[in-house]
């Protein structure tokens, strides 16, 4: 997938400021607009950075938190108390921190103690509630991490799932990555986004990061397939997972 002008790839020595300033903006252009900021937010390493660097970068945004609406793309089908869930990592490490004023975003988070058919059925259920109207929610902004095998979301290299077109949340119950059973965003609600930012940093994301953004395969990696309809469509990296990139990169991401 070579880059051109719908693909922007910034290398920063260090990420987390760049992506939080990025959110910032896209906050208070919607605050802008009258509406509500719809934000799409992914697990891992997404966690510790929004965590640390995007509360400070929000004290002077004109868009209060309160005016947000939180969604998760993807949940590993855990209590919310388990280290693996990704909505109670949020809940006890971003959402406290988050500056008011105001009683704090809107987060819409799955059900838990479901199982995974019944979860991703009601999760979609609290979409289409959010985004009335839509068939596909629009969101103003999905952040997404990959990891080695090209995967994001809950989407994984070689599965079906990368083949569905009609329901904007799936279940999976065989994850290659443990825990197994969970439940995702489909490439539909991905590539329907006004905005899709991939973060990746750490040299064991290079060769991943490389074959994605200069590769054409005749069957992507699940990354590789997001490409927004109408959106805008960011890289962020750091110096290591860029290291093997031949092509031009940016180094700001505004």
């Amino acid at each position: 997938m070579a880059p051109g002008a719908a693909c922007r790839v910034s290398v920063l020595r260090e990420p987390g400021p760049g992506l939080a300033r990025f959110v910032a903006e896209r906050a208070a252009a919607a605050a802008a607009g009258g509406g509500c900021f719809t934000l799409g937010l992914s697990g891992g390493s997404l966690v510790e950075l929004l965590s640390l660097h995007l509360p400070p970068a929000l004290e002077s945004c004109p868009s209060a938190p309160a005016r947000w609406l939180l969604a998760f793309c993807d949940e590993r089908l855990v209590p919310p108390e388990h280290p693996d869930s990704t909505a109670g990592a949020y809940q006890a490490r971003l959402l406290p921190r988050l500056p008011g004023p105001g009683p704090g975003p809107q987060v819409l988070a799955p059900s838990p103690g479901l199982a995974p058919a019944a979860a991703a059925a009601d999760y979609a259920a609290k979409l289409r509630q959010a985004f009335p109207g839509e068939a596909v929610p629009v969101f103003d902004l999905l952040l997404l991490g990959i990891g080695p095998d090209g995967h994001t979301c809950s989407l994984f290299p070689d599965h079906p799932l990368l083949q569905e077109q009609e329901a904007v949340v799936a279940a999976i119950t065989d994850s290659p990555k443990p825990p197994p059973e969970r439940i995702t965003f489909t490439l539909p609600v991905l590539n329907a986004a006004k905005a899709v930012v991939f973060v990746a940093t750490g040299e064991g994301k290079a060769a991943v990061v490389k074959r994605i953004l200069e590769g054409d395969e005749e069957n992507p990696l699940p990354a590789a397939r997001v490409r927004p309809h109408s959106g805008q469509l960011c890289w962020i990296l750091d110096e290591a997972a860029a290291k093997e990139l031949t092509i031009p990169v940016q180094n700001s991401i505004l």
